[in-house]
């Protein structure tokens, strides 16, 4: 009888050792911290004037055979190409676009002649000067225009300003976020990124002989816009 007095001892121990646990504050070196972290979305815009302006300049003819056609275009596109260069746009600014020849059909689907048609990209450094180019390639033979599209020349410089602008914004919330819930903020453990550009509403004209000499180009402004997603760890 008595190894089963000591066994119901040993077993009356160690209840009481377990009851002893339950409800027992945890000292302060084991309390657990906020787990998950504070997500937030912060944006950065910085405005500025393009400084760069890029048209398609382009010339349409006629001819009774393609060869016509294409041999006309192509002579009033070279003066074209020659016009801008010398209205100061660099060589390397003027860039084909596009060269095609298309058979013109009568009521009868009989073919009435051809239309050639030849555009080059030209990129103007300078706003200002845009007028004076689109007025010496309309005299040179230019009877399209589309454009422009404005952009700026240190656009990798504005797009870092305006990230740094975001991650500051979104620190801010995190910091306002923080307060409110009586927690520190931590370091940052996530962070995605994106880039926007805003342009302004481009001129545009069909034929430039009808178009005024020296056109009005009035760049606006833009908005180069960043925009990042942070976690911050809760300290």
């Amino acid at each position: 009888m008595k190894p089963l007095r000591i066994l119901v001892l040993v077993a009356a121990v160690a209840a009481v050792v377990a009851f002893a646990g339950v409800g027992r504050p945890e000292t302060a070196g084991s309390a657990a911290k906020p787990s998950g972290g504070i997500t937030v979305h912060g944006t950065g815009t910085i405005t500025s004037v393009p400084d760069e302006a890029t048209f398609t300049v382009g010339v349409q003819t006629q001819g009774s055979t393609a060869r016509d056609a294409l041999a006309s275009n192509s002579e009033q596109m070279r003066r074209v190409i020659a016009a801008v260069r010398s209205a100061g746009v660099a060589k390397d600014d003027v860039q084909t676009q596009d060269v095609s020849v298309s058979a013109n059909y009568s009521d009868g689907n009989s073919i009435d002649g051809y239309t050639a048609s030849n555009s080059v990209l030209v990129t103007i450094h300078g706003v200002s000067s845009a007028g004076k180019v689109l007025d010496a390639a309309s005299h040179a033979g230019a009877n399209q225009v589309y454009g422009p599209t404005f952009s700026r020349s240190d656009e990798e410089k504005l797009q870092a300003k305006a990230l740094r602008d975001a991650v500051g914004d979104a620190r801010t919330k995190a910091e306002v976020l923080a307060a409110a819930a009586g927690v520190h903020l931590g370091r940052v453990t996530a962070i995605t990124e994106g880039f926007s550009a805003g342009a302004p509403e481009p001129y545009y004209a069909t034929d430039m002989r009808a178009a005024k000499a020296d056109a009005p180009i009035e760049p606006g402004t833009q908005d180069t816009q960043a925009s990042v997603t942070v976690t911050f760890a809760i300290a």
